[in-house]
This record gives C-alpha cells, sequence and structure tokens, in this order.
C-alpha cells in the first residue's frame, strides 16, 4: 500500500468533584487486513449523571462499539456497520434499564464515535459530547449538542443512548488529510474552555497529543469545572492510497501458474482436462490429491499480466466468493496449499441456465418460478452483504444434477466497504453484458440492488419465452432508446398480468423496479389487480406496435379486396 493509515492518539481523564468517573473514551487499532478494509476507530461517552447506571452505560457503549464494529462484515459500508453496532447496543441500554434499575434513564450515556477509514472519517453522535476537527490552525466543530432550553438556568439532554428502544444518530463524513487532529471532549471541558481557547491550547502543544490533552483538562478544572472531564486527541500520521504497485507486489508473492496441461500437478492439485479458455481466463477441471474430491480452478491469463485493473478484479472474486456462504451461491473454496495465483472452487455437475433455455425456449411458468426463487435466494446472499452482483445472466448460473441452481462469476461484484478505499486504479469501469445489464450501470450513474432486480427480470422474461424484453443488441442503448416488447408477443399462453409483473422488474427506470425480489415472485404468482385491470384498456395502449401491426394489416387485407373488385369488372 503506498501509505500505511496509521495514527498516534493520547487520552486523559478524570473524575473531577464527582465521586465517580462516568466517561469513557478510547480508540482501536485492528491487526492484519482490517485496518484495510474497516479502518480504526476511536470513541467517546458520557454517563448521564442522573442515571443510575450511567457509568456502566457510557463504558458498555465504548468498548462495545470499538469490538462489534470490526465484528460486521468486511463488505458492508462504515455508515452500515456501525449503525447495526449502535442500535443494538442502545436497545441493550434500555432493556438493562428497565430491568435493572426499574427506569428507562437508567442506563443512559452520550456517544460520539469515529471510523478513520482510507480517507475519511465517518462520524456517529448523539448527545453532548463533541468531536473537533483541527486542520493547519484551525478548529472547526463537527458536531451538535442535542440539548433543550427550557429557562435560562436549566437545559437536558434531548437525545442519548438508552432513553428509548429507538434511536436517531447524526452521521456525517469529512475528507481526512495529514496531520489533521480530531478532538473528543466531554462537557465536563467544553463547558469550560471556549472553543477560541481550545484552539490556542491546540497551536500551543499540538505537536504532542499527551502534553496538549493534559493542558485542556488542567484549564477546564482551573475553570471551576465540577464534573468528570475527559479529553482524546487523535492525530493522523499517514493515509493509504490503493496503487497499481500493491497489485503487482500481491502477483509477484503469487506468480502467474505455469501452462497447464492434462496429468500436470500443481500445489496437491492434479489437472484432468480444461473446462473454458477465453482471452481472460482458464478453467480447469482438478482433483484435490489429498481428499480426492473434483474441483474447479481458474487461472487469469497471461495476456493480462501487466493489467492492474484486470488482476485487481481476480483477486477481488475470490475475496468476495469466500465471503457469501449460500447453497445457491458458488462455493469459493480456501487453498490449503497455493504457490502460485489461482482461485478454486466446487465443481458443479450439471450445466448452465442458458444451455437449459436454449434446450427449453418457453419454461413452464412452474418450473421457471421454482429456478428463480433459488436464484432470488442466491442474490438475497449478495445483498445482505451490501454487495451488487452487476453480471447476473444464464451463463453465469449453474444447475446441478438435483436441480439446485448457483450463482457464479464475482469478478465484477460491487462491494459497498471497498468502494469507500481510496485507489487510484479505473474501477469504474461499466461491468455485465449489455442485454442483461441495467441502463443506469451502463450509463454509470449508480448500480444498486435495483440493477440486480432488472437483471433478474430479463433471466425471468426470457426462461418464459426464449427472447429478450428490449430485443438482441450487441451495443449498449440509452435508457429512452429502450421499448418493450410485451412477453404475450413471444408466448400468448402468458396471461397479461405476468406481462405487467415482467414490465415493472424489466423498466429502464430503477426507481420504477420493483424494490424487493420477493414482490417480483409474488407478483409472478399471484395476479396484481392492476396489471389485471391492464388486460381491459385498448390494445392501442396496452400494446401499441401491435395494435399498428393489426391495422396495418386490416388496410393491406382492404386494399387487396378492393383490387379483386377492380379486376372483376
Amino acid at each position: 500500500m503506498a501509505g500505511k493509515l496509521d495514527i498516534d492518539y493520547a487520552i486523559v481523564t478524570e473524575k473531577g468533584d464527582k465521586d465517580e468517573n462516568a466517561d469513557a473514551a478510547d480508540a482501536c487499532i485492528p491487526d492484519g487486513a482490517l485496518i484495510h478494509s474497516k479502518g480504526i476507530a476511536a470513541a467517546i461517552a458520557d454517563g448521564m449523571s442522573s442515571s443510575e447506571g450511567g457509568k456502566e452505560a457510557s463504558q458498555v457503549s465504548v468498548t462495545g462499539f470499538l469490538t462489534d464494529y470490526f465484528s460486521t462484515p468486511e463488505s458492508w459500508t462504515v455508515k452500515t456497520s456501525a449503525q447495526r453496532v449502535l442500535g443494538a447496543l442502545n436497545r441493550w441500554l434500555y432493556s438493562q434499564g428497565q430491568v435493572r434499575h426499574d427506569s428507562a434513564r437508567g442506563m443512559v450515556t452520550t456517544f460520539s464515535g469515529m471510523v478513520l477509514k482510507s480517507s475519511t472519517a465517518h462520524l456517529f453522535h448523539v448527545g453532548d459530547s463533541r468531536i473537533y476537527q483541527f486542520r493547519r490552525g484551525e478548529l472547526e466543530l463537527l458536531t451538535r449538542d442535542h440539548r433543550v432550553w427550557v429557562s435560562k438556568e436549566r437545559e437536558f439532554l434531548s437525545r442519548a443512548m438508552g432513553i428509548d428502544a429507538s434511536i436517531d444518530i447524526d452521521y456525517r463524513a469529512v475528507g481526512v488529510e495529514e496531520d489533521d487532529i480530531f478532538l473528543f471532549t466531554t462537557d465536563g471541558i467544553t463547558g469550560h474552555v471556549t472553543d477560541h481557547r481550545i484552539q490556542e491550547l491546540l497551536n500551543e502543544h499540538g505537536s504532542n497529543l499527551q502534553a496538549c490533552s493534559s493542558a485542556l483538562l488542567a484549564e477546564s478544572l482551573h475553570n471551576g469545572s465540577t464534573d468528570n472531564v475527559t479529553c482524546q486527541l487523535l492525530r493522523v500520521l499517514s493515509l493509504p492510497q490503493e496503487t497499481e504497485d500493491d497489485i503487482y507486489q500481491k502477483i509477484n508473492e503469487l506468480p502467474f501458474p505455469p501452462d497447464l496441461q492434462p496429468g500436470m500437478k500443481i500445489d496437491g492439485y492434479e489437472i484432468l482436462r480444461e473446462l473454458h479458455a477465453s482471452r481472460r481466463s482458464e478453467v480447469f477441471l482438478a482433483v484435490d490429491q489429498q481428499s480426492g474430491d473434483k474441483l474447479i480452478l481458474k487461472t487469469p491469463s497471461i495476456n493480462y499480466r501487466d493489467n492492474a485493473e484486470y488482476l485487481d478484479g481476480f483477486l477481488h472474486e475470490e475475496w468476495v466468493g469466500r465471503r457469501i456462504k449460500n447453497i445457491h451461491v458458488l462455493k469459493v473454496l480456501e487453498p490449503k496449499r497455493r504457490r502460485f495465483l489461482y482461485n478454486i472452487s466446487e465443481y458443479v455437475e450439471g450445466q448452465s441456465l442458458r444451455q437449459w433455455i436454449d434446450d427449453h425456449p418457453q419454461t413452464h411458468i412452474n418450473t421457471a418460478r421454482e429456478y428463480l426463487i433459488q436464484i432470488a435466494d442466491g442474490l438475497r446472499a449478495f445483498h445482505r452483504l451490501e454487495m451488487v452482483h452487476q453480471d447476473l445472466k444464464p451463463d453465469n448460473i449453474l444447475i446441478d444434477k438435483n436441480g439446485t441452481l448457483k450463482i457464479i462469476d464475482f469478478g465484477s461484484t460491487r462491494v459497498a466497504g471497498a468502494s469507500e478505499i481510496c485507489s487510484n486504479l479505473d474501477k469504474n469501469i461499466p461491468q455485465g453484458t449489455i442485454n442483461y445489464t441495467a441502463p443506469e450501470c451502463i450509463e454509470g450513474s449508480g448500480c444498486s440492488n435495483r440493477s440486480d432486480m432488472f437483471s433478474f427480470g430479463v433471466i425471468a422474461y426470457e426462461l418464459l419465452t426464449g427472447h429478450l424484453p428490449y430485443g438482441d443488441s450487441d451495443k449498449p442503448r440509452a435508457a429512452n432508446k429502450l421499448k418493450y416488447i410485451s412477453c404475450r408477443e413471444h408466448n400468448d399462453q402468458l396471461a397479461s398480468w405476468i406481462d405487467g409483473t415482467l414490465r415493472k422488474a424489466v423498466h429502464p427506470d430503477p426507481k420504477k423496479r420493483y424494490e424487493v425480489m420477493t414482490e417480483f415472485l409474488h407478483d409472478l404468482t399471484q395476479p396484481n389487480e392492476k396489471y389485471v385491470e391492464s388486460a381491459s384498456q385498448p390494445l392501442l395502449e396496452r400494446n401499441p406496435l401491435l395494435f399498428w401491426k393489426g391495422l396495418s394489416g386490416l388496410l393491406a387485407a382492404a386494399c387487396l379486396y378492393l383490387l379483386f373488385l377492380l379486376a372483376s369488372k
């Protein structure tokens, strides 16, 4: 990695005139690859003084956040991960406050947390503890206090962890530069040291975080603070940037395999035969000599040895596959021993959905539903991990000898969490196959779960008709150029409500598609009234093309009849 995410931090805390210290603060720098995929986390919390379990609430919130955040899937965005963790912590605090202290305010605390990932700081805040950013001598407050004044002398917290079973947490993302300093404080400091004075102390002592923290604490006590006082300072020492050199370094650690032929052995795998070869990769059937199990061994093409984007995609495919556990997704295996660049997966004995459609160009509706339910289950496994497959098509779905469908090929999969990592590699190249890829992905306006819905809908249409909803094309088409062809033109046995369902699933506008696959599958099974009603609409409105074709045919027949009459006179 060109540069590595690295920080320095210091924490000081004292109980002041209070009987106990109900503040908590800490930071966590994970080991290994997690610092790349999840970042660094820091947090501060101030247990409410009128809360019986305030001290425990603050400690649980900070410790729980710093521990549980790093246990969430690496594919999730920072926002998703942190909000899930904080939501669970809040519900626990609320329930424990009622059970152990017989009060909704039994375990209440403020919370301000930050995740520093790549070159972005993600902030999560509730209450009146604060986070500041100090850059080039200037101080900026990044959070807002959740306090309500009921009189000149009296105020109270309007939001905090543990007050209610649900919670609204402020989220903000800010850009980060090297040498930025982030200041976390409780109101024991900010209630007695002005922002102007904090800025002066940072300018004076900022080169020594421990000394600066102690100076802030001493200043607040000197100014009469009677509350717990806690300060945490975090300086960004360096930021990461993924470069082509990082990819080539990985490849040097795992060189390209030799030219593989049947009978050859590589890392304990014996090559049985070649299954597929293209300009981009070669796929072999192999056997694990230790277990005797057949498996698939895929190698990158030597033609792309100097293409960093391609090599990154090849490594990415294994990363994705090893994180999805679903019977309807191809299982990518972890090599027991590996000296060369390749990936291995389970061997599926059967055929592709493409072969099935070619052999059964108009699949019975019941069989189509059964297949689509399986595909949907596999696709949900991607979406639960905030992944979008982006290349769903019949060629990338296998049917084993037991009739189980499995989604394959993860090289184009978009991972939300990975998109937060800065890289100078071009990862925004349109992915997928033209006839199955949603228009917004081709146009580069952003892929989402609804983009996979489009591909899913195209597969459903093709299963039932043997054709494509917008015809076959080898060139990208803008959304406003796509003209839907009624499925009844290809298969008149299909009901009008099925056509309405398919039309919505493959709508060029993602906002007008189904939001979830369950709704789509339901409408394929149970007639949706609005699509049944559409059958009573005039043919001109339901199917203009068929209307004008029919009218032209009638006019042609009338002309021929008139010519016949004229010729017979």
